[in-house]
């Protein structure tokens, strides 16, 4: 399950999805870099992978955190490997559809 959440701008749809686990966890780097999944940025509501694909199809952003939504929207062709971070061994992707 994953935490979601879709914005609507004048010209985009922004989505934010985090693998469930996460929600209201401060990632800290080795740098003191703190990264907070904040519930209320990613907390719209409890989604499966389901509804997570269906919002990553709409979505003209997407926002992501955490190892099964990256590897899920991985795996389905919306983010290639090579763009996927770690934070403090957390994965991070961001898309953008032109």
């Amino acid at each position: 399950m994953f935490w979601g959440k879709v914005f609507y701008t004048k010209f985009d749809i922004v989505i934010a999805i985090c693998d469930e686990n996460l929600i209201d966890k401060e990632i800290i780097t080795k740098e003191k870099l703190k990264v907070k999944v904040s519930k209320n940025f990613y907390g719209g509501q409890l989604i499966n992978e389901e509804e997570a694909l269906k919002l990553m199809e709409k979505a003209t952003i997407g926002n992501l955190i955490g190892e099964k939504i990256v590897e899920l929207a991985e795996k389905n062709g919306f983010i290639e490997k090579e763009n996927i971070i770690l934070i403090n061994g957390v994965p991070h992707a961001q898309f953008v559809k032109i």
